[in-house]
């Protein structure tokens, strides 16, 4: 059970000051600390904010113009007040879906990880890489892991390729024109042509298959996850030795992969694409 600590009274100071730990960068913190008050309140004064941080009010006022010129927090000429802005809530918006999809997916993965024998991973894109945030591991001695927080390349990755089938095509060619489509092993697709007429096949069968194409000995067959909008956000896969995900199976594992996957996008809400 987590120690919480009791939440001090409104009027009382927090300095800033000693929050700070060695090696912290002494604005950020002031910024971030300034963040998690207006977040306690439905806005404070400028002078309110200087005496609850402990911070002179010229030196929280710069900190304020900062943040406003990125829209993290914003000002209420009327009243006076500064709010937190609307870029905040896209962050915390961002880690609340994430870690939405990651909790509420733990059950089918791991449905999915008994059912197949292999490892289930989960992941999501971000500045053009799959970044894996979830994994349900094979009971099996010989099986693949994914370290959560790791990172690979979309093209030679099944959750990755999910993920590209779903986006515009001019999305693709700009993630692949930035990254490069570097050859990991002799299956790597790094042929733009041929990647995107394998997208199209996969987006319309519903599943996408890394056969080797990042680790010899090694197949990953994904499936995308769909937000409310009917935008991927995620995709969800299973990774296991060649000698077992053998080609043979992929008739089977593709359709439950894609079950998976459209059972995580109705468990938070999402809908897939229409025809």
């Amino acid at each position: 059970m987590a120690l919480v600590e009791p939440r001090k009274g409104r009027g009382r100071p927090r300095s800033l000051k000693a929050a700070l730990a060695p090696g912290s960068v002494q604005a950020l913190d002031r910024g971030l600390a300034l963040l998690g008050l207006l977040a306690e309140e439905d806005g404070l004064t400028l002078t309110e904010l200087s005496r609850r941080s402990g911070v002179s009010a010229s030196t929280v006022h710069r900190v304020l113009l900062t943040l406003e010129s990125r829209g993290f927090v914003l000002h209420d000429m009327d009243r006076g007040h500064w709010l937190v802005g609307v870029e905040a809530f896209k962050i915390g918006s961002a880690f609340l879906r994430n870690r939405r999809i990651a909790s509420m997916g733990r059950t089918t993965m791991r449905a999915l990880m008994e059912a197949t024998g292999e490892t289930v991973n989960l992941g999501i894109e971000d500045n053009g890489e799959v970044v894996f945030i979830s994994q349900v591991e094979s009971h099996d001695t010989l099986r693949a892991f994914f370290r959560a927080g790791s990172r690979g390349a979309m093209h030679s990755s099944g959750v990755g390729k999910a993920l590209l089938a779903e986006f515009p095509e001019h999305r693709v060619r700009q993630i692949c024109g930035a990254r490069r489509l570097q050859r990991f092993t002799e299956q790597t697709r790094t042929d733009l042509g041929l990647l995107l007429r394998e997208l199209d096949e996969a987006r319309r069968r519903g599943w996408a298959l890394d056969d080797e194409e990042r680790t010899v000995g090694m197949r990953c067959v994904a499936a995308p996850i769909f937000n409310e909008h009917a935008e991927v956000i995620a995709g969800v896969s299973i990774s296991g030795p060649a000698v077992r995900v053998t080609l043979r199976k992929l008739d089977e594992f593709g359709p439950m992969v894609r079950r998976a996957a459209d059972e995580i996008t109705a468990s938070i809400g999402g809908r897939r694409p229409g025809p």
